[in-house]
């Protein structure tokens, strides 16, 4: 049986952005798209999920819907559900957050803490309908991104759009006999050259994915600002995530809380396997 492509609703606009593009993707995947609703099973819960119902099946006619109402904390029903997904695809905010977050603090919990990908419907239409036919990939040194860089070309290839995959560099730090540690895609001091780092993080997956086409950008300078402007004219972002040693969940890190805050397109951080 297939696992299926979770998609987390609240009657926000938001919530219901996210299962259009939600529809979209279990169509292209041909994976069960379930929709999923945390709170007291009440009228309006029923109400509710009868709405984004009745959404995803008008954006994707093909697409095998299934609904559920859990009770609880609305992020920790959705990483229990996450746990067998294909995904979780969740609004930028949620009908209770106050005005002026720039991110719901359900998806930013879930994002942190979930055992599969979760992507962060956000920006205009024109970056959510995959009109752009373009996807980024933020690319570190190290094995931070293997499973990012695998999500992002398998994504490329279903779509029949371009992978630019991104990987910002910079020159150690004077004066210091060791660089400071590398923390999510910030500018990394130089170890290997930036172009090897591009080459082998996508050697293994690219070789199984020989149809999408994609294209190396190395920036020096601040992850940040390479990925946004990137990610400017993109469809998705896609990220990676660490595990922390010793402890549950990923280490988002700082550039990841910032691309989650103020990506212009939906954003999709992938935990490392």
């Amino acid at each position: 049986m297939a696992i299926p492509l979770v998609v987390g609703v609240d009657g926000s606009e938001s919530s219901l952005e996210a299962v259009d593009w939600a529809a979209d993707e279990a169509a292209r995947h041909d994976v069960p798209l379930l929709l999923v609703h945390a709170a007291t099973p009440d009228r309006e819960a029923a109400d509710l999920i009868g709405v984004a119902t009745e959404r995803a099946r008008k954006k994707a006619p093909s697409a095998r819907l299934s609904s559920e109402v859990l009770q609880g904390d609305p992020a920790t029903a959705l990483l229990g559900r996450g746990r067998n997904a294909f995904a979780l695809v969740l609004g930028s905010r949620g009908r209770g957050d106050l005005a002026g977050l720039l991110l719901g603090s359900v998806s930013l919990a879930v994002a942190a803490r979930a055992d599969c990908p979760v992507v962060v419907v956000r920006g205009r239409p024109a970056n959510r309908d995959v009109r752009l036919r373009s996807i980024v990939v933020g690319v570190e040194d190290g094995e931070g991104s293997g499973t990012a860089v695998e999500f992002a070309l398998r994504e490329a290839h279903v779509r029949r759009c371009r992978l630019i995959a991104v990987h910002a560099w910079s020159v150690p730090f004077a004066g210091l006999s060791e660089p400071p540690p590398p923390a999510g895609y910030g500018a990394q001091p130089l170890r290997r050259p930036p172009a090897q780092v591009l080459d082998d993080a996508l050697r293994g997956s690219a070789e199984r994915y020989v149809n999408a086409s994609v294209s190396r950008h190395v920036v020096e300078g601040p992850a940040r600002q390479a990925l946004l402007e990137a990610a400017s004219d993109a469809d998705l972002l896609v990220v990676g995530a660490r595990r922390r040693r010793g402890h549950l969940g990923l280490q988002l890190g700082l550039i990841n809380h910032a691309l989650l805050h103020h990506a212009p397109c939906p954003i999709a951080v992938v935990p490392q396997m």
